[in-house]
């Protein structure tokens, strides 16, 4: 067994003692988990793999997403994991730019469920998977992002099967063979974004973290160095290999610092969203001689479509999206980004105003963007995504956006649910159909 291989097992098996800030941004992340996934359950790919998972059947064991009937628990979190990224209106972590929560939570879900684990013991898995999918998307580093493979998917498998074979009684032996044998299953590829092929990548990588940690249980066993040594995880996929990713692992937590999204974009978009919030309001569209946005140049390979077609590209369009604000449309609202918004005249003509330029020496959670305006009026803002948010305040934030996507009674049953000892409360809620008119159509 390697040194990182000891390490992560260790802390995945052992007790910990996360911090009480740590535990309440895991149970809010859990409430927006299941918000955005409930209103996910529409869209086409969570059907299609809810009536693939239905046809192929199966021992009745885990909970999926608007499905009333179990499934098996890989299926489950097949399903739960494409279901939840569907809106791409889910957490992110910009330490490593991925998605813990749609991960982590779908994995370790079906492996209570498979356990007769209860609500304390799931969560503080899930707390544990996403802190070694975070930890483990820091060690591959940026390159591994930037040659095309999606972090959410390929850390976020290591995440996954750390807190399932917790769950499942693995043991630190059992934890590092689940680890090495998902090292072979983790996959995700950038060229996916704006199609489903992006969700999926989520459902597979919380499906093969399941599987991964059943196998070890069972006693499969892996390669020892399967993760960084010769020929391993990190080794062929452009990983730097940088071990310092893993100081303080179980003392410092960094998953506190994940993100949770307020419009219905990819994050990517979000800080000119809120940058241009503080300039565009009182602005009416035919006042805006221009727009010019500056972001980090990595994010224009992920988010600036500049002529989007669908509803999910236009989740990844700079200038669609900087025009659907500047016309006042509601940017918290799944409706907004739709196939008639990518041929709207309007908005093609305010998007041909938006410029979007490359700036290296802006961090990756920074935007500036600069309003220019007929009759040679500017004005300037920049907003940073990292800057400290008061817990009640991003309480507050995720609550209303649960109401908003659910309806005030689902979203209040499904935090107290999350508080109960109980896993099977949160489950049924989890199980039960979409209530008319409550989730915007897309």
């Amino acid at each position: 067994m390697t040194l990182l291989a000891e390490r992560l097992a260790a802390f995945a098996a052992a007790p910990v003692r996360p911090s009480p800030e740590a535990r309440a941004i895991l149970a809010l992340s859990a409430l927006d988990w299941a918000a955005v996934g409930i209103a996910g359950v529409p869209e086409p790919v969570a059907t299609l793999l809810r009536e693939m998972a239905a046809h192929e059947g199966g021992r009745p064991e885990a909970s999926a997403l608007g499905h009333e009937a179990r499934l098996p628990a890989r299926a489950a979190a097949l399903v739960n994991g494409a279901t939840s990224h569907a809106l791409d209106y889910d957490d992110t972590h910009f330490a490593h730019i991925g998605h813990p929560s749609v991960v982590i939570l779908p994995a370790s879900l079906a492996a209570a469920e498979v356990a007769g684990a209860g609500m304390e013991a799931m969560q503080e898995a899930a707390l544990i998977g996403a802190e070694v999918s975070i930890r483990v998307g820091l060690w591959l580093g940026r390159g591994h992002y930037e040659t095309g493979f999606h972090q959410t998917a390929t850390a976020g498998a290591f995440g996954a099967a750390a807190a399932a074979a917790r769950l499942l009684g693995c043991g630190a032996d059992g934890v590092a063979h689940a680890l090495g044998l998902v090292s072979t299953r983790a996959a995700g590829l950038k060229s996916q974004f704006g199609t489903m092929g992006k969700p999926y990548n989520a459902g597979l990588a919380a499906a093969g973290g399941l599987e991964a940690a059943l196998l070890a249980r069972a006693g499969f066993v892996s390669a020892p160095a399967a993760l960084d040594g010769p020929q391993g995880f990190g080794p062929t996929h452009a990983g730097a290999g940088d071990l310092s990713a893993f100081d303080g692992l179980g003392e410092e937590w960094l998953f506190p610092q994940v993100a949770h999204k307020f419009h219905a974009c990819c994050h990517g978009l979000h800080a000119m969203l809120e940058a241009l919030g503080t300039l565009a309001p009182g602005t009416a569209p035919d006042q805006v001689e221009g727009v010019e946005v500056a972001v980090h140049p990595r994010w224009r390979d992920v988010c600036d479509i500049a002529q989007p077609r669908t509803g999910l590209e236009a989740k990844f369009s700079y200038r669609l999206t900087a025009a659907m604000a500047l016309a006042g449309r509601e940017t918290a609202a799944l409706s907004t980004f739709s196939q008639a918004a990518c041929t709207d005249p309007a908005l093609m003509a305010l998007a041909e105003r938006v410029e979007v330029r490359g700036d290296a020496s802006l961090p990756d959670t920074v935007a500036r963007v600069r309003l220019r305006l007929r009759g040679g009026a500017a004005h300037e803002a920049a907003h940073d995504l990292a800057a400290p948010m008061p817990l009640e305040a991003r309480a507050a934030r995720v609550r209303r956006k649960a109401a908003a996507l659910l309806g005030e009674p689902r979203a209040q049953a499904l935090e107290q649910a999350l508080a109960g000892p109980a896993l099977e409360p949160f489950c049924a809620l989890l199980r039960k159909p979409c209530d008319a008119g409550a989730v915007p159509a897309p």
